[in-house]
């Protein structure tokens, strides 16, 4: 069995979850801000939206080398442009994942920022906390920013106060 395969299957049903509250992003909200040490809803979607994209450096790479100076992030211009990055990154994550062997899954990675080491672990690993629970706990967020809005929150593990019927139902 490749170790890849149930994280896939997890990595798909969180996917769906994460666009289902995506689309939820009102337009006219995208400037919202909690806090003045927060995200706009705007830039936390697009970061969400953009996470995925580091599935990239984490297949093909062994040492990632960030450099803060260079690195522009992804702002969506409208909720169409975040889904669309969101889904084109999925998909592209997909086919990464799928060229995971076991070997290459428990072969040591690295992320560098500035020549230092910032994060160190197997592969594996790096997948679950840095891109997977990284795009979840940032979901979690935005269904704050959603709810102080009085956006309906869809179902994504189970029903809501907005959708309070059983997922599915």
């Amino acid at each position: 069995m490749n170790l890849i395969d149930p994280f896939i299957q997890e990595f798909e049903m969180e996917t769906a979850n994460t666009r289902k509250v995506l689309e939820r992003v009102p337009e006219d909200k995208f400037s919202y801000k909690p806090h003045e040490k927060s995200y706009t809803m705007c830039e936390l979607a697009s970061h969400i939206a953009n996470s995925l994209e580091w599935t990239r450096e984490t297949v093909d790479k062994d040492v990632f080398e960030m450099d803060p100076e260079q690195y522009k992030p992804f702002i969506a211009e409208s909720n169409a442009d975040l889904l669309e990055t969101f889904d084109k990154n999925v998909a592209m994550a997909k086919e990464k994942l799928a060229t995971c062997s076991n070997e290459s899954l428990l072969t040591m990675w690295q992320m560098k920022v500035g020549g230092k080491v910032a994060l160190e672990m197997p592969r594996m690993a790096v997948l679950r906390f840095f891109i997977l629970n990284h795009m979840i706990h940032h979901r979690g967020q935005l269904d704050v920013y959603l709810r102080m809005n009085d956006v309906p929150l869809p179902q994504v593990y189970g029903p809501t106060a907005d959708e309070p019927g059983m997922m599915g139902g």
